[in-house]
């Protein structure tokens, strides 16, 4: 495993894709375009019959190059590194120092690719990969991005160190719904790497992180909290809240299945008239009738209570 560079020279942990991946994955966005620019050119004949030789030219080039470079480029950088095809097997690209990837970084890499993959049928792309020592192809050079895998096995991932016992559940509140996966990446990292960081990286790294945390939930951090106190709750809730959700969801999910017949029983034992839209009404289970009282010999209830003669 390699690792990417920070800004305060802290190494994270992360895995490079390796060439059969990546290729897949080009595979996967070069069909989803060439279809969408087979779908095009279509419409485009159709709808342009009339007009002379130069204009249609001018429209398929025009098609080519929004479609075929336009629209990976707005893929990517709309969706942070992550087209359909790297979304398919696990990749994204960042940049060289870990972080999320911008408009610029999308555009040189769609136009080296341009050269290197649609143009010379990815032998370029193939033998920059295979000689680069992260399997970096021309466009990832000049962009200075780095395509690496997100789906990492958990063994491989270290222990977090839970929060003081003092600052358990308090950021229960917290709205973490805007704090990006590469930031919790980030702090995670930290985390299970804090002692072998130097004291004066590793205090400046909290600081940072703790500032992109606070500025993603909009809540100022707690006066008097350490940064890595604050960083390790903020962990330890979310992980809480995860727990909690995958534990919902189970229990949902079997009483669903368990206690889907069971509804119209209670309804018939509510409405003794009501009946389900098909099929016959319902009547309750046999060990839910309170028993009636006990008869006499004389065909009498035995109630107790005996009628004036």
């Amino acid at each position: 495993m390699s690792g990417l560079t920070t800004g305060e020279a802290v190494s994270l942990e992360v895995s490079p894709a390796k060439l059969p991946s990546r290729a897949l994955a080009v595979l996967l966005d070069l069909a989803v375009s060439v279809t969408a620019y087979v779908i095009v050119m279509i419409v485009l004949v159709l709808s342009a019959g009339g007009l002379d030789e130069a204009a249609q030219i001018a429209l398929s080039i025009s098609a080519f190059v929004l479609v075929l470079v336009g629209g990976p480029i707005a893929v990517e950088s709309l969706s942070h590194g992550r087209s359909l095809g790297k979304l398919a097997c696990g990749l994204r690209v960042v940049r060289d120092d870990g972080g999320p990837i911008r408009f610029r970084h999308a555009l040189v890499r769609g136009a080296v690719g341009v050269i290197e993959i649609l143009m010379t049928f990815g032998v370029v792309a193939t033998i920059a990969s295979l000689v680069s020592a992260r399997g970096r192809r021309l466009g990832d050079v000049f962009a200075g991005t780095l395509v690496v895998r997100e789906r990492v096995p958990v063994g491989r991932t270290g222990f977090a160190p839970p929060p003081p016992p003092w600052l358990a559940g308090r950021f229960s509140g917290l709205d973490l719904s805007a704090v990006p996966d590469g930031l919790w990446l980030a702090v995670r990292q930290y985390l299970t790497r804090l002692h072998q960081l130097d004291p004066q990286v590793g205090s400046a790294m909290a600081v940072r992180l703790a500032s992109d945390l606070v500025a993603c939930t909009g809540a100022p951090a707690p006066q008097g909290v350490p940064p890595v106190a604050y960083l390790a709750a903020v962990v330890h809730e979310r992980q809480v809240r995860e727990t909690r959700r995958s534990l919902a969801g189970q229990a949902g999910s079997g009483a669903g299945a368990a206690g889907a017949p069971a509804a119209p029983v209670r309804a018939a034992e509510g409405n003794p008239g009501w009946a389900p839209a098909a099929g016959p009404p319902v009547a309750p289970p046999p060990e839910r009738q309170p028993p009636g009282p006990p008869a006499d010999p004389s065909g009498r209830a035995a109630t107790g209570f005996a009628p004036p003669v």
